[in-house]
């Protein structure tokens, strides 16, 4: 009978104590659930040289720097904390130039890069070149693009998060917003409709 009794109370004991660990168990990391906006666009067709289609709840404002030229745009994303930062060039025989500057500014980010895959942009119909670079990791910029006739524009931009990068974290929000980004690449067009005769090199080589 004794015997019995303490292993009840061993039992008893045990089987508490296991409870008790349970309860102060690690519970998985969790993110807020993000309600997305149904996708919908309209045209850009300002003063600028180009057009495209960008999303309906994104804001177009001018570069506020002082250092900004007229088709220097800022697209704000306010409800999801990004903006997408994109300046126009006019090229004088400089593409490349301008092509070696947008290599080097994403070079700034592969220290913080786990890896990077680059999407080749070529429309010869439209006379549209580029590349899309696609960083990964908690890069600062995780999507940067530039596009060109290789003989009269040249467009650069970056999206930035207003919040230290967490990859995992805004993957929901960065996935629906490069889709965005990649509309309004595939919409880009040149207003001048001038050919561009002859192609650069779009890798950077």
């Amino acid at each position: 009978m004794k015997n019995n009794y303490l292993l009840l109370v061993f039992f008893s004991i045990l089987f508490s104590a296991c409870g008790g660990d349970s309860e102060f168990s690690p519970k998985p990391k969790g993110y807020f659930r993000i309600d997305l906006p149904e996708k919908k666009y309209k045209t850009y067709d300002k003063d600028c040289p180009f057009t495209f289609e960008y999303p309906v709840y994104a804001q177009i404002v001018k570069d506020p720097d002082k250092s900004a030229e007229p088709c220097w745009l800022n697209f704000e994303f306010p409800r999801f904390g990004a903006t997408l930062h994109m300046s126009y060039k006019e090229l004088h025989n400089d593409a490349m130039n301008y092509i070696k500057t947008s290599w080097d500014m994403v070079q700034k980010h592969i220290p913080k890069a786990s890896a990077m895959n680059n999407e080749e942009i070529l429309e010869k119909k439209e006379k549209i070149y580029g590349l899309v670079f696609n960083i990964e990791g908690n890069a600062a910029s995780p999507l940067q693009f530039y596009l060109t006739d290789s003989l009269h524009h040249f467009m650069r931009a970056a999206l930035y998060f207003n919040a230290v990068p967490n990859r995992d974290s805004i993957q929901p929000v960065y996935d629906f917003i490069r889709a965005d980004i990649m509309h309004m690449v595939k919409t880009l067009r040149w207003k001048d409709g001038q050919a561009a005769v002859p192609e650069v090199k779009i890798n950077g080589h």
